[in-house]
């Protein structure tokens, strides 16, 4: 598609709901009109019972509702969602998939956790200039985490999607309020096993930067800024210290659930997955030999509405 057109995309993850507006301008980059995240749950129980639950998919519908809404205002040309983790391992996510189409008119494309990545990494280092060594882009999901190396504007070089999400791992480990110290090392135990089993020695070791996108990532970096309310522009390009990922996972997860929902920069729907996100991050980090990464607002939407609008 030529410069000009404009683009909603929705993103229907395992822990949150998400729009992006967008425009292409003539010389190809991508300037934001207006976005929408909603804490949906989408992932409840997903890994237990292999289904999708009836009052988590209700609670997309009326998010879906509310971005459709929002995509008309804006005058949308062009309306694209996709759909990850949770409704790629559901049984039912077939017929999620064509309620949403009947309900709210988006036509949902469940893409592979390749796919996944792909896209995550081209939205993430969108107008960043190639240097010598590999970008790792690392991105905290409810249902898995997907970590891609590579090089800006080239094809990723290494890419693996895996099974520590933020929702799953905290169905699967966190057990009490505030989760009991065995529960947090059972949690980083499994976390490390997953990364050293799924990248290479070889892979990490090449990494000489970390870019960390979505929930998780952009939480801890408003929650290391005290920032109230939430903001984007200070979030976008934020260094996080792995030393102060280490002392905020500390902090929050000595205080009991009700506690964490009133921690400053942290939005309260975050607070039941933040603790098993802030394990994840620190043990990527620890994995790929980063002292810090920087966060980034631009993720997986940016790359579908780059993919979509320059595609043809």
């Amino acid at each position: 598609m030529s410069g000009g057109q404009r683009i909603a995309v929705a993103d229907l993850g395992t822990n949150s709901t998400r729009l992006l507006v967008a425009d292409l301008t003539p010389e190809g980059e991508l300037v934001e009109v207006d976005r929408l995240s909603e804490v949906t749950r989408l992932g409840q129980g997903v890994d237990s019972s292999g289904r999708l639950a009836e009052e988590a998919m209700e609670r997309v519908h009326d998010a879906l509702a509310r971005c459709r809404e929002l995509a008309d205002i804006h005058g949308a040309g062009l309306s694209v969602a996709v759909a990850t983790s949770a409704v790629r391992d559901a049984a039912n996510g077939e017929e999620f998939r064509e309620a949403v189409r009947e309900r709210s008119g988006f036509d949902i494309q469940i893409i592979p956790g390749e796919e996944e990545a792909r896209l995550t990494f081209l939205g993430a280092t969108a107008g960043r200039s190639a240097g010598k060594g590999s970008i790792l882009v690392i991105d905290i999901g409810g249902g898995s985490t997907e970590y891609v190396v590579g090089k800006p504007g080239a094809k990723p070089a290494f890419d693996v999607s895996t099974r520590l999400g933020s929702v799953r791992q905290t169905e699967r480990h966190l057990t009490g309020d505030p989760p009991p110290h065995q529960d947090l090392e059972a949690l980083a135990a499994a976390a490390r096993e997953i990364v050293a089993a799924g990248v290479p020695s070889q892979v990490s070791d090449s990494v000489e930067a970390g870019v960390a996108v979505a929930g998780t990532a952009t939480s801890l970096a408003a929650i290391d800024q005290e920032l109230e309310p939430y903001d984007a522009a200070r979030v976008d390009g934020y260094e996080l210290m792995l030393g102060e990922c280490e002392r905020m996972l500390a902090r929050l997860a000595a205080m009991p659930l009700e506690r964490r929902r009133e921690v400053p920069g942290l939005h309260p729907d975050r607070a039941p997955t933040i603790v098993a996100g802030a394990v994840i991050l620190v043990e990527s980090m620890r994995a790929f030999g980063l002292e810090h990464v920087e966060i980034s607002e631009a993720d997986i939407l940016h790359g579908v509405a780059l993919d979509h609008l320059t595609s043809g």
